[in-house]
């Protein structure tokens, strides 16, 4: 892949983000320009202590967009009993666990600018864990 000057400025800041940040990073740019070509470039140069959920239809509901991160992550729940406690519950356990052994997770949400505000107040709230 050609990576112009622009798409390894962005490529370095994603890296400085998920290696160093503790919050959000946004990739933005206009339709075409390389940004989820960029995201699966980043993917392939994370270190070995990432855990990476990739959403890439936002066009969730906040129950469908946690039940999806539960299962990019392979986070065990009740499917029968979805409902937010339960999948953020879930969540929460799993990123105590991770921090305990030293790991980081990174939620890469392709096209969020496609998220609803139930969805995007719902990734605010995951912060808090």
């Amino acid at each position: 892949m050609y990576m112009s000057t622009r798409h390894q400025e962005g490529l370095a800041h994603l890296l400085y983000g998920i290696n160093h940040g503790g919050g959000f990073v946004a990739l933005t740019g206009e339709v075409g320009t390389g940004k989820t070509t960029l995201c699966h470039c980043l993917l392939e140069q994370l270190p070995d202590n990432i855990d990476i959920a990739l959403i890439l239809n936002p066009k969730l509901n906040a129950i469908e967009l946690l039940a999806t991160i539960c299962d990019d992550l392979s986070i065990p729940y009740d499917i029968g009993g979805q409902s937010l406690k339960n999948l953020v519950d879930a969540l929460n356990r799993y990123l105590l666990s991770a921090h305990a052994n030293n790991r980081r997770t990174v939620l890469i949400i392709d096209e969020a600018q496609n998220l609803n505000l139930e969805v995007l107040e719902q990734i605010r709230l995951l912060t808090n864990l």
